[in-house]
C-alpha cells in the first residue's frame, strides 16, 4: 500500500513538474542589440543582428510605446539591457532606447518584431491592420506592401 501511494505521489509530482514546463518561457533581455539595414522585398529596411525585420506601430507617440500586454504577445519589443548599436547602414544618430525600459528606438519609433515572421527576411507583419510597418534607413515608415 505504501509503495503504491509513493508511486502515485511521484507520478503526481512529475505531472506537476511537466505542467509547469509548458508555461511560456521568460524571454531574457540581451545586454546588447544591433540594428542594421538589409534588402527585402520592400526595399532597404531595418532589421536586428540576426536579420529579423523590425516594425513600428503607428499608434506609438514619439519614442513612447502604446503597445499593451496583449499587443506585446504578438509584437514583442526589441530590447537590450545596455546598448543598441547601429551597424551596416543604420544611422547611429537615430538609435536610442526608451528611458523607462529597455526597448530600442529608431528615430521616433519604438521597435518590435512580429511573431508571424519565422525566419530572417520575412515581412509578414508589413501593413497589418494598416498600423504596423517596416522602417526605412531614414527612420520613415515603409508604407508599400
Amino acid at each position: 500500500m505504501r509503495a503504491r501511494m509513493g508511486i502515485l505521489l511521484l507520478t503526481a509530482l512529475l505531472a506537476g513538474v511537466t505542467a509547469c514546463g509548458n508555461e511560456a518561457p521568460q524571454q531574457e533581455v540581451p545586454v546588447k542589440a544591433e540594428v542594421k539595414i538589409a534588402q527585402s522585398d520592400l526595399g532597404p529596411i531595418l532589421v536586428d543582428q540576426t536579420g529579423r525585420t523590425l516594425y513600428a506601430f503607428t499608434k506609438d507617440e514619439t519614442k513612447s510605446s502604446a503597445c499593451d500586454a496583449d499587443c506585446i504577445a504578438v509584437w514583442p519589443a526589441l530590447t537590450a539591457e545596455s546598448t543598441v548599436d547601429a551597424k551596416d547602414g543604420a544611422d547611429a544618430k537615430l538609435v536610442s532606447r526608451v528611458d523607462e525600459n529597455s526597448q530600442a528606438v529608431y528615430g521616433k519609433w519604438p521597435l518590435y518584431y512580429y511573431v508571424g515572421d519565422q525566419v530572417a527576411g520575412d515581412v509578414n507583419g508589413q501593413g497589418v491592420d494598416d498600423e504596423w510597418f517596416a522602417i526605412a534607413p531614414d527612420g520613415k515608415l515603409v508604407r508599400k506592401s
